[in-house]
């Protein structure tokens, strides 16, 4: 009894520098992997000579395999535990996995032939397969942090953390992409091949240092076997549907991964048809976005939180979104400089929302660790299908063509690469906004909530 009392004492201090730097960059893997992704993976496709409707139904492959898994994933880590097993089985997938795709189409070797239907199964699959190792290694991760303190100081500051490392991982992958894409040329479709399996390759190996790293510094979390009596019994799914708050934590979550994730994909489009920037813009424009939010993700972390601060914060992030939403929608071609200045505004809203909305989630587990798992994969399962759904729909529609119809230098064109980095993100900066004022976010004591956010 009192080894118990001792364990739960120290669960509620506030976590060391070192264990909450050791956790936080064991999503950096994911989160570079992740950016290429929804940066480039589009692109990708049609420069090799996929239609939009092809290359969008890769992207969704992945999104669906992606969302289930995060279902089936959560129930069984909320069963049987075992975060960091899951975790590294699901970073060895994504490393393998995402080299293929990035690879060329592995099937059309096989095979011996290279068809549109071919290259669009080839790279579905192993669209599907990294989607799998993705999952896992995210919904082991994020629910790692309710079993790691039950000090809510100290969770928002893991979340803090783990987002700032994220800013981290883009930034080295912009950086690799910016120098590829300066010394290699892209005159054919073999050079665009080869640009992106060194921007590939090179995120792996990064990615795996950092996986090595997590590995080595956290433990396993005790708190999953239960400090707390309570803490025991696994919690139902019947249990968190009767929660108001967790529907509201849930739209939120998704309306704020929509934010980052289309608006992700659509800025390479939108520079460079759009805006007719430099390829190499496709690099620094989000760079600038992703140093803008790693300050601001380090800033967060020298507040403390209530759950008054954290819909604050969070409204502040929609706000700005929805002026850069509109700044985007009305950009014409001969003021592009000007998406430099929207990217630093861009970055901050971002990280007001990504952090918050993670933080969120923890509120909303609170002490409930046997149904901490569930929370997030089925949020993440909402956020994945979601998001497929919509980047399936827009790049469907999207224009191949290199001159967009009806646009002028001085002039704005509302084309599906302007509406989707910029009008679809207002809208659910808008929408969140809206569901952030209904909510009622009750943190624990104020006794923790006043402890430093690093010890």
């Amino acid at each position: 009894m009192s080894s118990d009392m001792g364990d739960e004492e120290s669960c509620t201090k506030p976590l060391g520098r070192c264990s909450v730097l050791f956790y936080g960059v064991g999503h950096m893997l994911n989160d570079i992997t992740s950016a290429c992704w929804f940066t480039y993976l589009l692109v990708f496709l049609t420069d090799i000579g996929l239609s939009p409707r092809a290359a969008a139904a890769v992207m969704l492959s992945g999104q669906i395999a992606d969302g289930f898994t995060t279902i089936f994933a959560g129930e069984l880590i909320d069963r049987f535990g075992h975060f960091k097993i899951w975790h590294g089985a699901g970073s060895a997938l994504v490393a393998v996995s995402f080299s293929s795709v990035f690879g060329g189409c592995l099937l059309c070797k096989i095979l011996g032939r290279n068809s549109s239907t071919l290259q669009t199964i080839g790279y579905s699959t192993f669209a599907a397969i990294f989607n799998v190792g993705w999952a896992a290694t995210q919904v082991s991760h994020m629910s790692m942090v309710n079993c790691i303190t039950l000090n809510s100081t100290s969770r928002v500051v893991l979340a803090s953390c783990r987002n700032a490392c994220t800013m981290v991982a883009n930034l080295s992958l912009y950086a690799v992409a910016f120098v590829v894409f300066h010394v290699s040329t892209s005159k054919t479709i073999q050079d665009v091949e080869n640009q992106y399996r060194w921007i590939a390759y090179s995120s792996i190996v990064i990615g795996c240092c950092f996986v090595g790293i997590f590995s080595l510094g956290t433990k396993e979390p005790r708190l999953k076997q239960g400090v707390e009596g309570k803490s025991c019994a696994r919690i139902s799914w019947a249990y968190w549907f009767k929660k108001v708050l967790y529907f509201q934590v849930a739209l939120i979550y998704v309306l704020t991964r929509l934010v980052t994730n289309v608006s992700q994909a659509f800025l390479a489009f939108y520079v460079i048809d759009d805006l007719k920037m430099a390829r190499s813009s496709t690099a620094l424009v989000p760079a600038i976005i992703y140093i803008c939010s790693f300050i601001v993700s380090v800033l967060l972390q020298e507040i403390t939180w209530t759950g008054r601060r954290l819909k604050l914060f969070y409204s502040v992030g929609c706000i700005l979104w929805m002026l850069c939403g509109a700044g985007i929608l009305l950009l014409p071609r001969n003021m592009n400089a000007v998406m430099y200045l929207l990217s630093i505004v861009i970055g901050i809203a971002n990280a007001l929302m990504m952090v918050i909305s993670v933080s969120m989630q923890s509120v909303l587990v609170g002490e409930d660790l046997n149904g901490c798992a569930f929370v997030y994969g089925s949020l993440s399962f909402m956020d994945k299908m979601s998001c497929g759904l919509a980047l399936y729909i827009l790049e469907s529609y999207q224009d191949t063509s290199p001159n967009l119809h009806g646009c002028s230098s001085i002039t704005s064109c509302f084309s599906v690469s302007r509406n989707g980095f910029g009008l679809i993100p207002a809208i659910c900066a808008a929408i969140g906004l809206a569901v952030t004022s209904t909510m009622e976010l009750n943190t624990t004591t104020s006794k923790l909530l006043m402890e430093p956010l690093l010890a």
